[in-house]
Parts: structure tokens; sequence; C-alpha cells
């Protein structure tokens, strides 16, 4: 059974999303409130982020949603101290609510950031400490998910650990099911 879940996925640049109010937001969110929700029926108790724009931001909003119906709680693992010294002061306000609302946050490495091999010691931390991960990823656009998959993989080979996929495809068809079902298109 699952009890700690990792997400992780594509950061927002990398999907050409610059916008808060850009509507793929509200897609991949539904897209990952789709896949954790059974998840959490089956007994999930934690899901964990790094704290990374994108994907790992807004799945920390879906579940923030879904403690108000759900016993799940939110864990924030960041690779370094100070991850988001550099963002623009609407992703700071983001990552700051965020934050005042994670059940646990602690940085991985408890140092400011130093080199590469901070990213790669929490992909490896994160993977360690979770039963599975939740990825948004194409293995046909590898981008930054690909090297926490890639230590998942590993895992995966050597015991029982879960990956699940959240595709392209998943939210294409998340975007024709609403199409579908919104009146003002018939």
């Amino acid at each position: 059974m699952l009890k700690v879940l990792a997400v992780t996925g594509y950061k927002s640049f990398e999907l050409g999303i610059f916008q808060k109010e850009h509507k793929g937001i509200h897609y991949i969110k539904k897209a990952i409130r789709k896949r954790l929700i059974p998840l959490i029926e089956e007994g999930l108790e934690w899901v964990i982020i790094s704290g990374q724009l994108g994907t790992e931001l807004w799945a920390a909003e879906v579940v923030i949603e879904l403690k108000k119906e759900y016993p799940v709680q939110l864990g924030i693992l960041t690779p370094h101290l100070q991850q988001e010294e550099k963002w623009n002061e609407g992703n700071k306000e983001q990552y700051e609510w965020i934050l005042s609302r994670a059940d646990f946050i602690d940085s991985i490495t408890k140092r400011p950031y130093e080199n590469p091999g901070q990213l790669k010691v929490k992909n490896q931390y994160i993977v360690q400490k979770t039963d599975g991960l939740l990825a948004f990823y194409d293995d046909e656009k590898k981008g930054s998910p690909f090297f926490m998959v890639q230590e998942a993989q590993k895992k995966m080979n050597l015991q029982d650990y879960h990956i699940f996929f959240i595709t392209p495809y998943d939210i294409e068809e998340i975007v024709n099911e609403e199409q579908f079902n919104d009146p003002s298109n018939w």
C-alpha cells in the first residue's frame, strides 16, 4: 500500500506557461487531482514535493484543496536552502502561501545552492523516502522530471516501488472531456 508519494513534473517554463492565469494550469491540476484521489482513498497519507515551480507547486495547491476533504498531508523537501531566492515576486508569493500550508518542510542539503549535485541528492533522497512517484512526464520530451523518473525506475527495478504518469495525452483527454461537457460548445 502506498503511504508516501512523491510528485514531480515539468517546470512551468518547460511547458511555455508564464502566467498564473494560463488555462493549461487548470487542466494539469485536474489531472493531478484525478490521479491523487483514488490513491488517497486507498490509504495514501503523504504527498512529497521538492517545491519546484510548475507541476510540483500546482500539485501542492491540489493537495491543499484535497486536505479539506481527505486526511492527506503535504511535505516539502527542498534540495537546498533559499531555492526561491531568484524567483520573481509572484512566484515567491505562491511559494510562501504553499509553505504556510504544508505539514512538513525541510531542506535536504541544509545549505544554499552550491552545485547541481544537490539536485541529484534531492532526487535520490525523495525517491528513497517514498513508496511511489507521480510524474507529469513524456518520454519524448525529457526535461527536468527525467532525472527523478530515472531514480524512481532504478528503485522500481530493485524493490516494490510504484510509478504513475500523467502524460500530455491525459491532459488532452481532460480538455476534450470538459469541452464535450460544456453546453456552450453545443
